[in-house]
């Protein structure tokens, strides 16, 4: 039996291991992949420590949501179709794809209209099954494995995550008009996703707000309009200057009690505040503010699959400005996380074999 080398978790909170272990066979849909590419996103810091912050002093054990080790992280994920299932025939075998990771259990009435990244029994590359901080990994199916022919694989690899997650989440802030602003909590590889895609999207103004100068002006490099230090005394009157007295809508990328809090509070009367980041903590809003204010608070997960072709559409249209995207060897996964851990990463890595 042919093996490879995978990297993974064999607990949580402890250091990323080489293993390894017998290359997968596929059956029935399966495909096989061979990963040439695989990015490095916050969320596998969460899968790592084996949990989320729930505020308070609660957390959500991810072994409890049915993580179980050893794991193989590596939700972002481009590579060769090698091998196929017997019922996968429409498999593009030697092609090079984009995988598509928010996967379900495929027969759910959330699956069966599309939604799978909203299925209950989630099936994620990378979280709930192998993904590809790996040599090979298995996909369900085919359709699941998406041409992103003509994009240089290392920007288009962070699509299939933080690119996807931020383009829905700015479909749910939609519309923003010609003379209203978004905001963009947090400059990292979503934050900066964010602003390049909201401006393919046609957002004419939009504001970075971050903590670190050197990702507020790779936000600018990005296409912000305008950026808010939230280290400021003063940010909120900064932002309300800018903004002309507040944004039609907020995508919070980073998910903490600061930015959420910021982001709420800046909202103009029927403004919106979308949050994708993870960070952790809680949220207070005192009630009668939602009404009297007539402001949405939206929870969005990733995307779906028609959202990441949609988006790869627009890559390829060339109406996606790229961000900043570092490569490194795949076996250098465990100090990458450590960078990306410490803050010391600005746009995205991509690891590869």
């Amino acid at each position: 039996m042919a093996t490879m080398r995978s990297y993974q978790i064999t607990e949580f909170g402890g250091a990323v291991s080489e293993a390894i272990i017998e290359v997968p066979e596929p059956h029935g849909t399966e495909v096989l992949i061979k990963v040439t590419h695989a990015g490095v996103c916050h969320s596998d810091l969460h899968i790592a420590d084996g949990y989320y912050d729930l505020g308070a002093g609660a957390k959500l054990t991810l072994g409890d949501r049915g993580i179980n080790l050893p794991h193989t992280m590596g939700h972002e994920v481009l590579g060769t179709v090698v091998k196929a299932g017997p019922d996968a025939a429409e498999a593009p075998i030697g092609a090079t794809r984009l995988v598509h990771p928010w996967i379900g259990c495929m027969d759910c009435s959330e699956c069966q209209r599309g939604r799978e990244n909203h299925c209950m029994k989630a099936q994620s590359v990378g979280v709930f099954r192998p993904g590809g901080y790996a040599e090979y990994m298995l996909v369900p199916h085919p359709k699941f494995l998406v041409d992103a022919d003509g994009i240089d694989p290392a920007v288009a690899t962070p699509y299939a995550c933080s690119g996807v997650t931020v383009y829905s989440a700015l479909k749910k802030a939609l519309p923003v008009g010609d003379d209203e602003w978004l905001v963009i909590m947090g400059c990292g590889g979503l934050g900066l996703g964010a602003v390049t895609i909201a401006k393919a999207l046609g957002v004419k103004n939009v504001v970075s707000c971050d903590i670190d100068d050197a990702k507020l002006q790779a936000a600018r490099d990005s296409g912000a309009a305008a950026t808010v230090n939230l280290k400021a005394a003063d940010a909120q009157e900064q932002l309300r200057s800018v903004t002309g007295g507040g944004p039609r809508a907020v995508v919070d990328t980073v998910g903490a009690e600061t930015t959420s809090a910021f982001g709420i509070a800046s909202l103009v009367k029927g403004g919106r505040y979308v949050i994708v980041g993870l960070f952790g903590g809680e949220l207070r809003v005192p009630l009668p503010s939602l009404p009297l204010r007539a402001i949405s608070i939206l929870g969005s997960y990733t995307g779906n699959l028609a959202e990441l072709k949609e988006l790869i559409q627009l890559v390829k249209d060339g109406k996606v400005k790229p961000i900043p995207v570092a490569t490194r060897p795949l076996a250098e996964v465990g100090g990458t996380l450590d960078d990306l851990r410490d803050g010391k990463i600005v746009g995205r890595v991509v690891l590869t074999n």
